[in-house]
Formats: C-alpha cells, structure tokens, sequence
C-alpha cells in the first residue's frame, strides 16, 4: 500500500473516532436518582400495644408523663396513624390519685393485627379479649409468658381489677412511677396465666405487687418494666 492512501486511512480514523467522542460528550446527563417511596404506617388502626421493652431504669418511667411519652414515641415509631394521644394504664397513689382507667379513653381498641381486645372500658375490666395472643407489642410481637424464657408477662399497672388506684399506705406503683429501688408495684399478667387457677393469677392488670422496683427486681418475677398503651382518642 501506498503513502497516500495509508494517510488517508489514518485521517478517516481519526476522523471517526473525533465524531464518535463527539457525540459521547453531547449525551445528556443521567436523571437524579428518585428518593424512595415513603414508607406507610405498618399499624395505622392500631390502638393498643404492650411496650416492646421498658426504658431500662425500672419502674422509674419519669411519672404519666414520662410512661405517656414512652406510648407516644413507641407507637409513632411503629407507624400507627398520626394524630392520636397514647396514654400509658397506670394508677397513682396520693393526693390527687389517678385511675388507669379513666386515662385510656372510650375504646374500642385493637392491636397491631386489627384484633380488637375490648370494645369499651366496661368490657375491658370484664370480659375482655385481652391475652397472650392478643397482647402484642407495638410491633406486633407476641410478649414471653409463663413457661417462656425470658418470662416477662408482669405488666406494671399499679391498679386494682377495676382499673382503679390501689388505697392505703402501702407502695402499689413504685412512687407513682418515680421509683428504681426500693418500693413495689402491682403488676398484671399479659398471658393471663400464673402459679394457679385463682383470678389474680388470671389477671392482666391485678395479679401480684413486684419484688422492688429496680430492673433486677422486676426481672425476678417475669418483667422489664413494660406497660400497656392505649390511644385515649
């Protein structure tokens, strides 16, 4: 082959390949990445839950106000519909004494799979539906019950069956709730099972007082601090 023609070869290949670069350079840019679709509610109906775990100070949950916070934060977390005031079923002892019952609102109420555990807070301290199937957490966890480990179906109320506040001097909600030591309180069995056949041992809010107040305490006897929440609205 001769010069001439080998130059114009070169030339038409570089030629080819200035175009094809050409064009590569003129391709618009890629599209920004789309954000991910926000994620619904995974229990938008739910209004009742057991605290999937309790704060870690014992029985000191900061009063109703801060056990209240715990419900609120736990259910928002959980993706129940916005909106809705949670309200922590514990008593107090004293002056001005709460009842559990009067915090909780109408009903009715329903956990995370749209069970309903009591239509009114009349069926609710009678013959309600709430049990070990029942009673799940904000997740929609089933909670450890006896023959469990860890067992940890004491649930803290501070109430008598009725939903009321325990009366007398003796220590039944931990300080009202301010205590992680010394003291007691009355907690219910979410499994509705004990060491016999006797109501108390059914319970689900009046069973037995705790050992103290501490974690350790609670532990001892099948429980971490946890609470039952219900959207008073």
């Amino acid at each position: 082959m001769n010069k001439p023609k080998i130059l114009v070869c070169a030339a038409l290949a570089l030629a080819s390949i200035g175009v094809t670069s050409g064009v590569q350079a003129q391709q618009p840019p890629a599209p920004p990445a789309q954000p991910p679709a926000p994620q619904l509610p995974q229990a938008p109906n739910m209004t009742f839950f057991v605290v999937g775990a309790g704060p870690g100070k014992g029985a000191d949950l900061g009063g109703l106000e801060g056990a209240d916070k715990i419900c609120q934060l736990r259910a928002q977390t959980a993706g129940a519909a916005g909106g809705q005031n949670w309200h922590a079923y514990l008593s107090t002892q004293g002056p001005g004494a709460v009842n559990a019952r009067d915090r909780i609102g109408q009903g009715p109420w329903q956990n995370a799979k749209g069970v309903v555990v009591a239509k009114n807070v009349a069926e609710l301290h009678g013959q309600n539906n709430v049990n070990k199937q029942t009673a799940l957490t904000e997740k929609g966890d089933v909670v450890n019950g006896r023959g469990d480990t860890p067992n940890m179906h004491d649930i803290l109320t501070g109430s008598q069956p009725d939903g009321t506040a325990i009366k007398g001097d003796v220590d039944t909600t931990c300080g009202s709730w301010t205590k992680g030591g010394e003291g007691a309180a009355m907690v219910g069995h979410s499994d509705r099972t004990g060491l016999d056949e006797s109501a108390p041992a059914k319970s689900w809010n009046s069973s037995h007082q705790s050992r103290g107040c501490s974690i350790d305490a609670l532990k001892s006897t099948g429980s971490d601090s946890r609470i039952y929440c219900f959207a008073a609205n």
